[in-house]
């Protein structure tokens, strides 16, 4: 049974974005980058509600070879590439990606049924559509990376009154000053 991950790199004091809806000081540094490829190379399938989608396609078209330093690049964009990908959306017609799919309504029973069949692990991106998958007991691993700022408000990594036993099973620190902490739920 393939296991559904949720990794987000949050600030300090737990935001996704400032308030402003700006992200731009989670960008990732080539360790960090490939610490995270290593993390997404194994997945098979990627959840996204249409924010986190409109953010990741740009996926679809980076460069998958060139310039040797941006060789971490290239394998994410390789690894993206590949894997298959469920986009929850009432608005999205049509996606802009190969192996992609809409869905128009997030549900739980299908999610147990593709943890079930899937023969690769799974990713659910973006905190609101990870929120409902935590709600519904569906997330058993968590990936949270904190960057070394703290944003004072925007939108939280992890949703309000949710109540999770947790286990943490890796810990490591970045030279950038990200600290990487990895959970498994605990039932």
């Amino acid at each position: 049974m393939a296991k559904l991950i949720y990794a987000a790199i949050a600030s300090l004091d737990g935001y996704t974005e400032d308030a402003d809806g700006a992200f731009d000081w989670s960008a990732p540094d080539a360790e960090l980058h490939a610490f995270v490829n290593d993390l997404e190379r194994p997945i098979g399938t990627c959840l996204y509600g249409r924010r986190m989608y409109e953010t990741m396609v740009y996926w679809e078209t980076a460069p998958t070879s060139g310039d040797a330093a941006d060789a971490v690049v290239h394998d994410y964009a390789r690894i993206w590439q590949a894997a298959e990908k469920v986009v929850y959306s009432t608005t999205l017609a049509t996606p802009t990606s190969a192996r992609t799919r809409i869905e128009r309504a997030f549900d739980p029973d299908a999610i147990r049924q593709l943890k079930e069949t899937s023969e690769r692990d799974i990713t659910i991106g973006g905190p609101a559509l990870a929120a409902e998958a935590l709600r519904a007991g569906l997330v058993d691993e968590l990936h949270l990376f904190h960057a070394p700022i703290i944003i004072g408000g925007g939108k939280p990594a992890l949703p309000d009154g949710l109540r999770l036993p947790l286990e943490l099973l890796d810990e490591r620190r970045f030279a950038g000053g990200t600290v990487h902490l990895h959970y498994r739920i605990r039932p």
